[in-house]
């Protein structure tokens, strides 16, 4: 007897296209890759940007996968398309952003024993007792933002302090929230899975530690300087 799978979600075929493309550039970052070295300094420009301000990126943020004709999987509507992209573009260009001169990986999966959501991410770098108030304000800040390049210019101010704390982020998850955020209602999904996701990001980090299966950081080097 055979057991039909679901066909998998927009978003989540978001968020799975956005960590296959980012763990290939990760990898290859941190082997010192000069092709993905030279991605991730054009990648970091457009953090913040709208996905049409800078063409040199369409080469890079590949959404032909979402293209593709498989069995049990429709075809993506234009305005879905459209979602779809500015989500990657917005997803991938702040693990650029986060990734830079830093040796360890900037992208890790969630997991429920290691969250790595948003809002644990930003709780790890607060005191373990207490809130600090101004980071929790940014993360509150990016959850009222108007709209899409809003919420990426937002977010490229929480990615700052994670990169400084070495507090990594599932960037798979990030890029489906934010194909999520532009759907009618979706903010308040996303704002909601934010919330959950900060209370469940109980553990602090320390600037510069590191998980075991992460390797130490590095500092700025010339192969970020571009």
């Amino acid at each position: 007897m055979t057991t039909a799978t679901a066909a998998p979600t927009v978003r989540s075929r978001v968020g799975d296209l956005a960590a296959a493309q980012i763990s290939r550039w990760q990898e290859g970052y941190l082997r010192d890759s000069p092709q993905e070295v030279a991605a991730l300094a054009r990648l970091r420009r457009g953090a913040g940007r709208d996905a049409g301000d800078l063409p040199d990126l369409w080469t890079l943020v590949d959404t032909a996968p979402l293209h593709a004709r498989r069995d049990g999987v429709r075809p993506l509507a234009e305005e879905e398309l459209v979602r779809a992209d500015n989500a990657l573009h917005a997803a991938l260009t702040l693990w650029a952003l986060h990734q830079q001169s830093r040796g360890a990986r900037m992208h890790r999966p969630h997991s429920r024993a290691r969250p790595a959501g948003l809002g644990a991410a930003v709780r790890r770098l607060m005191p373990h007792d207490g809130i600090d108030e101004p980071v929790r304000k940014r993360l509150v800040r990016a959850g009222t933002a108007p709209d899409l390049t809003a919420l990426s210019q937002r977010l490229r101010d929480l990615i700052v302090l994670l990169r400084r704390a070495d507090v990594p982020l599932d960037y798979g998850l990030l890029a489906g929230q934010l194909y999520t955020w532009q759907q009618p209602g979706g903010a308040d999904t996303v704002r909601r899975e934010w919330g959950r996701s900060f209370h469940a990001g109980q553990q602090p980090a320390a600037s510069g530690t590191n998980t075991p299966d992460d390797t130490p950081s590095i500092p700025d080097s010339d192969k970020d300087a571009s």
